[in-house]
């Protein structure tokens, strides 16, 4: 195992430091590392908050900040956060209006947020997220897996947040937006997790995983390598056969690397991506390429589709400022 650590046990605070240091003027730390908060509150405004395992990043801390989540709570390395962390964020960033939970759908995730919630002296809801078309179930989650999609339901409530709606408006947007977010993976390469020291799977050079999880798990099956084309074929097909939406209608795609494939592929994975919607009469009005919701240094990407309409389309484009979103 090659990376760039101290020592195993000290890798998840070592990070948050040097990320809050980078991100001073965005985002501040909260006591014994518990979650990393926005740096300035918007009084009266309903709190967003996520987390889960360290090991996804930019997810969740990259996304704090205005237009997205008021604070993250990171638990260790694929390792869901803890109740207290979720709780204190709330504590920490409620300025009233109550407080959503935005929960990928993973056994430990959503176990834990639910019991923060119940503790929770004030007002808390919350939006799971579970747009993984390629499990109905896995080691990890009962139900379909919360992905890449997870980052679409955060910024486009993060938006309708910042307008003022209230939190049970907020809850209902947010589980709107996950009903019509699908998206599926590929592996080219497993993952190490650093307590491990070795990789969460095995694959020959000729292989590839198709339907993978962001914490490395296998997918639907393994399968020799195809072309950017033919995976992009069964990555899109598996998505607009499991998501109904007429032709002419726009949709927003996001490309999301895994952690270790370069731009240039994933640029080259959002054309072939580009060229089989076309071909569907399906119109990108919005689109995102980049590695977002990784797998620590896995090799590989997915893709995420959203239908879109006009409320959507403008609260994607509503001004959002966090270390790794900003426009």
């Amino acid at each position: 195992m090659k990376k760039l650590i101290n020592s195993i046990d000290t890798v998840l605070t070592e990070a948050l430091d040097g990320f809050v240091a980078s991100h001073s003027d965005l985002v501040s730390l909260g006591e014994d590392h518990k979650f990393i908060r926005r740096k300035t509150l918007k009084q009266g405004k309903v709190a967003l908050i996520s987390g889960g395992g360290a090991g996804h990043e930019p997810l969740h801390a990259g996304f704090v900040g205005h237009g997205m989540l008021d604070a993250a709570c990171p638990g260790q390395v694929f390792t869901s956060p803890t109740p207290d962390q979720m709780l204190a964020a709330a504590q920490a960033v409620d300025t009233g209006a109550g407080v959503l939970y935005i929960v990928k759908n993973y056994e430990g995730d959503v176990m834990n947020f639910e019991m923060a919630a119940e503790m929770a002296a004030g007002a808390v809801q919350t939006v799971i997220t579970d747009d993984d078309v390629a499990v109905e179930t896995s080691t990890y989650s009962t139900g379909r897996r919360g992905v890449a999609g997870t980052l679409i339901v955060e910024k486009l409530v993060g938006a309708a947040a910042e307008e003022g709606r209230n939190l049970e408006t907020l809850q209902s947007f947010g589980r709107s937006v996950n009903s019509r977010t699908r998206s599926m993976g590929v592996a080219l390469t497993s993952c190490t997790v650093p307590a491990a020291g070795k990789p969460t799977f095995t694959l020959a050079e000729d292989e590839m995983e198709m339907g993978v999880g962001i914490h490395g798990e296998p997918g639907r099956r393994s399968v020799k390598l195809a072309s950017a084309d033919d995976i992009a074929a069964e990555l899109t097909g598996a998505i607009l056969g499991d998501l109904e939406i007429k032709s002419g209608s726009p949709v927003l795609l996001l490309v999301n690397g895994f952690g270790g494939t370069p731009s240039m592929e994933l640029y080259l994975m959002a054309n072939a991506v580009r060229r089989i919607l076309a071909g569907r009469g399906l119109v990108v009005a919005r689109s995102l390429t980049g590695s977002y919701v990784t797998s620590l240094e896995m090799a590989g990407c997915s893709v995420t589709l959203t239908a879109l309409d006009e409320e959507t389309i403008k609260l994607w484009d509503a001004p959002v400022h966090t270390p790794a979103l900003n426009w």
